[in-house]
């Protein structure tokens, strides 16, 4: 057994300090150590997106980043979405437009909505596309996938205007 090493970060905006073990991947530190279970493991090796989180904003596959390079960074899960028992918008979409099934792919693919929509605030649906290709879904068929990016763009529109 590896010597456990102190990790410091943020996580869903409140300061984490944990030991962790240094082999352990940033999935792990979240679902292990941090009991969020939001953040879903599906492949291990970087294919489905289940386990999308933003790291400092940007998309990162946690089941393919060490968690020890968290040091000093901010980490956003699902579970960090909501205000209170507030959806976040993204979320509401994805319920509405029942871009959902069984649920499993969905953390990730909200995960990754949220940045592509930070990024490109009204994508086209070729752009949605292509800025989701990293995320695999079994159950839903993709096109309420898209209708559900949509109408979060919608929703994030209207509450920024």
């Amino acid at each position: 057994m590896r010597q456990r090493r102190l990790l410091g970060l943020e996580v869903n905006g409140t300061a984490a300090q944990i030991a962790v073990d240094p082999s352990q991947t940033l999935l792990q530190v979240l679902r292990d150590e941090l009991s969020l279970t939001g953040t879903k493991e599906g492949c291990s090796n970087g294919n489905c997106g289940a386990c999308t989180v933003l790291v400092d904003g940007v998309s990162v596959l946690s089941c393919l980043t060490l968690g020890m390079e968290m040091e000093g960074k901010s980490v956003l899960t699902v579970e960090g979405l909501a205000q209170g028992t507030r959806l976040h918008p993204v979320q509401q979409a994805y319920i509405e437009e029942a871009g959902l099934q069984c649920g499993y792919c969905t953390p990730g693919l909200i995960m990754s909505t949220v940045y592509l929509l930070k990024r490109i605030p009204n994508p086209t649906e070729q752009e949605i596309r292509l800025n989701l290709a990293g995320n695999l879904c079994r159950c839903t068929g993709y096109d309420k996938i898209i209708r559900s990016v949509q109408s979060a763009a919608k929703m994030l529109q209207e509450v920024q205007s």
